[in-house]
């Protein structure tokens, strides 16, 4: 089971989090990418851009923040932070 907590931060607190679970047989890339769309429908948010920082970022830690250089319209919060919290 692949699992991706998404979680939404203003101010040093977290104001909304979500986890999406995908059982899924595709590769972890497309697993990513499709969890990150349904978090921006769960949060109605535009999908957010993966910047050369962004991609080091994750690829290290297995978490990405995506802040408003990321999105093109105006965001709400401070960022938008992801987290894989399971593999298969």
């Amino acid at each position: 089971m692949f699992r991706l907590w998404a979680k939404e931060w203003k101010d040093n607190r977290m104001i909304k989090d979500t986890v999406i679970e995908d059982g899924r047989e595709e590769t972890r890339t497309h697993k990513v990418f499709d969890a990150l769309e349904e978090v921006c429908l769960q949060f109605d948010l535009g999908t957010p851009l993966w910047l050369d920082a962004t991609v080091t970022e994750f690829k290290r830690h297995g978490r990405a923040r995506f802040h408003q250089d990321n999105f093109i319209e105006e965001i709400p919060f401070d960022y938008l932070e992801i987290h894989v919290i399971e593999e298969d």
